[in-house]
């Protein structure tokens, strides 16, 4: 590969969702989550794979409120070392502010930063949680890869995962995993029109 051929960064969006296809309950509560030491695993080597976080005001201010505390760096160290070290980008026009170690504060047009961050050289880049950024940049087409872990739960009520999505997206399954807890990965892309 040239120099003028430099591979673009993707993308991704991580989430985990019920069975019945909320990525939050009624109150915005995840205590429905499974994890265990093999979802740890995988965060882990999921974290590997990217150099830039990427958060909407509502999920940075939960993560920043959790990750740089004694209690998380305790209970998982390698993952709370990734989260505060890495670089890491909200999106917010009401933050005056981003405290959180690495962080970068964009009050712009979040399409255009998005675009540029893909151009640059590194690794991928990730969407945690953040469903109402996920849905702005996925009505835009900017992300190139879909992550869902589908949690063995039905909770009746919720916010949906892609409630701001108006129009059609095919996706293209590129890998499956089932976790011994019964969570299911689904990993997709979108089809890109020919």
């Amino acid at each position: 590969m040239t120099t003028d051929q430099v591979k673009q960064r993707k993308l991704v969006i991580f989430n985990m969702v019920t069975l019945d296809g909320f990525f939050e309950g009624p109150k915005g509560d995840i205590n429905w989550h499974r994890v265990d030491q093999e979802f740890n695993e995988f965060a882990i080597e999921q974290i590997k794979t990217v150099d830039v976080i990427m958060f909407g005001r509502v999920t940075y201010q939960m993560m920043a409120s959790y990750w740089p505390t004694a209690a998380a760096i305790a209970d998982d160290p390698i993952v709370a070392g990734q989260m505060n070290d890495m670089p890491k980008v909200v999106f917010s026009t009401t933050l005056d502010k981003a405290e959180w170690n690495n962080t970068t504060l964009v009050k712009g047009d979040i399409a255009a930063e998005v675009a540029k961050l893909k151009q640059q050289p590194g690794k991928d880049l990730i969407i945690f949680g953040s469903a109402n950024l996920g849905g702005s940049l996925t009505k835009v087409r900017l992300i190139d890869e879909y992550r869902i872990i589908v949690n063995p739960i039905i909770i009746g009520k919720g916010t949906p995962l892609f409630q701001r999505i108006d129009a059609q997206l095919k996706l293209k399954l590129l890998r499956t995993r089932i976790f011994d807890s019964g969570n299911v990965l689904l990993v997709y892309e979108p089809v890109r029109a020919e």
